[in-house]
């Protein structure tokens, strides 16, 4: 297991919710040195603490020792906090972290959708910093995360910043971090449209997959696939458009097929939440445009008929 750097170099972080995209970054801060702390579910704990967290990546593959813990107080000692729960359990997870937080904490959410930042703040009061990921990851076991794709991450300061100077300056710092720890980071003058191409390319992705029961490749290599993949990222886009979003000018439905096609085998994270039976995030994803969609006057049938689909297959798993 490694340990490269001095610890007193870094600020002590924690994530709260160690599933993959928070097993995956906070797992490349830890091998790069940072006292990091991963707050998870009992199984993955027990095995983190046994044996460190094992990383599966398509560069290396390492146990990393890194704490971990499963009570949520295990935040308190952290000067940045990874949030990294679903997003169903925004509001939840929130509330539960804001007592335990230390004086001046910073909260990152690394989070799928773009409405996570105001979603916390009106929970809490918590002025969470935003951001876009992208990873193709996977728990493949207790302890155990797949890597299989990408790892990056995009800062920026939202339009709606009560505090454009002082996020600024955490962002530059946090970006340091990321870069020191071999995660490729930018920071962008518009994350705003960045949220909503990161939105729209899981709009496109994630609910097929899912319903297909296979990978971005397989999609992406099927023609009636990539019709309805190409349909949705075109209402998102307009959904987008009639939000006020300044998207980057490029061709979204061409990014979000090569996106797929790029992936290979990798599953979206909503393939893997219904394969375990598990609630996804797909409110935040295809619901979220067929809503705004709805209350802009913008068409959104192939959306919401995903997002049907997807909540029936939810349904079905409970039952």
């Amino acid at each position: 297991m490694t340990q490269k750097e001095d610890t007193n170099a870094w600020p002590r972080l924690a994530v709260f919710g160690a599933g993959a995209v928070g097993c995956y970054f906070g797992g490349m801060l830890a091998r790069a040195g940072a006292p990091v702390t991963l707050i998870g579910r009992p199984a993955h704990v027990e095995a983190i603490r046994r044996a460190g967290l094992f990383i599966e990546s398509i560069h290396f593959q390492e146990h990393v020792r890194v704490e971990a813990a499963t009570d949520v107080s295990a935040v308190r000692e952290a000067g940045i906090v990874l949030f990294c729960v679903k997003t169903l359990d925004n509001e939840s997870a929130a509330r539960e972290i804001a007592p335990h937080l230390a004086p001046g904490a910073v909260v990152v959410s690394l989070q799928n959708g773009v409405d996570n930042v105001g979603r916390i703040r009106a929970a809490t009061g918590i002025e969470a910093l935003p951001s876009v990921v992208y990873v193709a990851a996977a728990m493949a076991g207790p302890g155990h995360i797949k890597h299989s794709g990408r790892g990056q991450l995009v800062f920026g300061v939202l339009r709606s910043s009560p505090n454009p100077a002082g996020q600024r300056e955490q962002i530059a710092q946090l970006a340091d971090l990321f870069h020191r720890a071999g995660v490729p980071c930018r920071i962008s003058e518009n994350l705003e449209g960045d949220l909503w191409v990161k939105l729209i390319l899981n709009c496109a992705g994630n609910s097929v997959t899912a319903i297909g029961r296979t990978s971005y490749g397989q999609v992406s290599r099927n023609e009636f696939a990539r019709k309805v993949m190409a349909a949705a990222a075109e209402e998102g886009i307009a959904v987008a458009r009639a939000t006020g979003v300044e998207l980057p000018d490029v061709d979204l439905v061409a990014t979000g097929l090569k996106f797929a096609a790029d992936l290979g085998d990798a599953t979206s994270s909503t393939a893997q939440d219904i394969l375990r039976g598990k609630r996804t995030e797909i409110e935040s994803l295809n619901g979220y445009i067929a809503r705004r969609g709805a209350e802009l006057g913008v068409p959104t049938p192939v959306n919401f008929t995903l997002y049907a689909l997807i909540r029936l297959l939810e349904e079905s798993a409970a039952s």
